[in-house]
């Protein structure tokens, strides 16, 4: 998908020292370069198409915002699945993301019978891709069919580069063993009655995937079989790629350069940080911060040892739309072999999940952000110190005679869209239900522009101007207001 690794870094030299010389020419080169790759990716983390073209936007304006960092220019393709992935974390997150529709699948011109044996393929590569755990998939996504090279998936995962050296290798080595189990449950079932119970439906799910390929390595006959090779490229390349929509492209370079929308963009471009001394995006973190096992600047120093050894570029393959399905497991560990059916258990034997994606609009608390050093714990205070060592009283405490003043019980933002018809602007609706709230306008998506904050007591109402965008349009329009309490409202207007 991502062309000859060479000329592709050339493009990246080219358009990052394009982008920080402020060129617009080389944003729309940008776009129109990487945009049907990284919708794909996005699509794939996120399974939604509103979601991923947010996410594609967001991505835009952060890389115009933040070239300015990247000490490597000619790793520019593999910074930007960086800011998409911390974009998808962030947004997979959000308890108010939308779901439930897909993107189409990207059109080929196939007679009845090569389509016939490209949904048979896929079922194959369905069966054999479920053995693998979330991570695994993505890295094999990434490094396969995105053509990116194991220095570019470190940054991207945030992981050491020996540890993500490892998680290629293992997945590779566990989608070989995974495809010849598959291969056998299609072709030779008939020979291993185990073989036959276990494959009673077509494809695999994950558990009966995982419990096929620990059967074959240890069943004398199936152990046995040689299957054809059947390189991954092959398999893979019959999987659907998400259809990036047309109208994104003027939606995207818009909020990337119009004046009016600077504010937006200077919010978006908060959310992708911090970055570690290289230029790239920490992972994203949806607590508060934890003191980390390394510091993030080591992460990717062996990178002149990898050249050395001779690191280089999977194999190219297309297809892979919801393979991926939003299954990551989330951890930031190197991927092991799967150790329990389904493949959910977290890379390294760790149990502690990554975000399944907030708000895809909503900011990332200050608090949220991982920090690059240990936080330290609070010291007692001294009157606690003192306190512990006094002798306790015999006389028991005089009770209160006051109750303590309750606080304000916060409310909640309800959101309320608007239509525009033919006119050029339209209001949406705020009010505070079950106390007072603080709201801000956090963002934007699709062709329409707003902006504000207030303060609104219990009960009490306000308004937020939307505009529509300017340029041509054709039909029925819609666009969508994001709040700082993760509530949103659907703007429409007719051409």
């Amino acid at each position: 998908m991502a062309g000859e690794p060479g000329a592709a870094q050339n493009d990246d030299l080219r358009l990052a020292d394009s982008l920080r010389a402020g060129d617009v020419i080389a944003l729309t080169e940008v776009y129109d370069t990487y945009a049907p790759f990284l919708f794909d990716y996005c699509h794939g983390l996120l399974r939604d198409r509103v979601e991923a073209s947010g996410a594609l936007r967001n991505v835009v304006i952060a890389a115009r915002e933040h070239v300015d960092r990247l000490t490597e220019p000619a790793r520019l393709r593999g910074w930007l699945y960086a800011i998409a992935r911390k974009e998808c974390m962030r947004r997979r997150d959000s308890p108010n993301r939308h779901t439930g529709q897909e993107a189409p699948e990207a059109e080929d011109e196939l007679t009845p019978e090569q389509l016939a044996r490209r949904e048979e393929r896929r079922l194959l590569a369905h069966s054999a891709i479920a053995a693998l755990n979330g991570r695994q998939r993505e890295a094999i996504d990434l490094s396969v069919r995105h053509e990116l090279d194991e220095v570019d998936l470190s940054g991207i995962f945030g992981m050491p580069l020996e540890e993500t050296l490892a998680l290629a290798q293992q997945a590779r080595e566990d989608l070989a063993a995974a495809l010849h189990a598959a291969l056998i449950a299609q072709n030779h079932w008939k020979d291993c009655p185990s073989v036959a119970a276990l494959t009673e439906s077509w494809p695999l799910s994950p558990q009966t995937s995982t419990a096929l390929v620990r059967h074959v390595e240890n069943c004398p006959v199936c152990g046995a079989r040689e299957t054809p090779p059947l390189p991954p490229d092959r398999l893979l390349s019959v999987l659907p790629i998400a259809a990036i929509p047309a109208d994104l492209r003027l939606d995207v370079l818009t909020a990337a350069t119009a004046e009016d929308r600077a504010g937006n963009r200077r919010a978006i471009a908060a959310w992708t940080e911090p970055f570690d001394e290289y230029g790239w995006p920490l992972p994203y973190q949806p607590t508060a911060p934890r003191a980390r096992d390394r510091a993030p600047g080591k992460r990717r120093a062996p990178l002149l040892a990898a050249v050395a050894v001779g690191v280089g570029v999977l194999v190219l393959f297309g297809g892979g739309m919801a393979w991926l399905g939003g299954g990551d497991d989330g951890t930031n560990a190197a991927a092991t072999r799967p150790v329990t059916p389904g493949g959910s258990t977290p890379p390294g034997g760790s149990t502690a999940p990554e975000p399944i994606p907030t708000d895809p609009s909503s900011p990332t608390s200050p608090t949220a952000s991982p920090s690059k050093s240990p936080s330290k714990s609070p010291s007692p205070s001294p009157s606690a110190s003192e306190a512990s060592s006094k002798p306790p009283s015999s006389r028991p405490p005089a009770p209160p005679t006051t109750s303590a003043p309750k606080p304000p019980k916060p409310g909640t933002l309800s959101v309320s869209g608007c239509d525009m018809g033919r006119n050029d602007s339209c209001t949406v609706t705020v009010t505070a239900v079950g106390g007072s709230v603080n709201w801000q306008v956090t963002g934007t998506s699709g062709p329409v522009s707003a902006g504000g904050s207030g303060h609104l007591e219990a009960g009490q109402s306000g308004g937020v101007r939307v505009s529509r965008a300017s340029g041509f349009c054709w039909g029925r329009q819609t666009g969508t207001v994001m709040f700082s309490s993760g509530r949103s409202a659907t703007v429409t207007y007719r051409c």
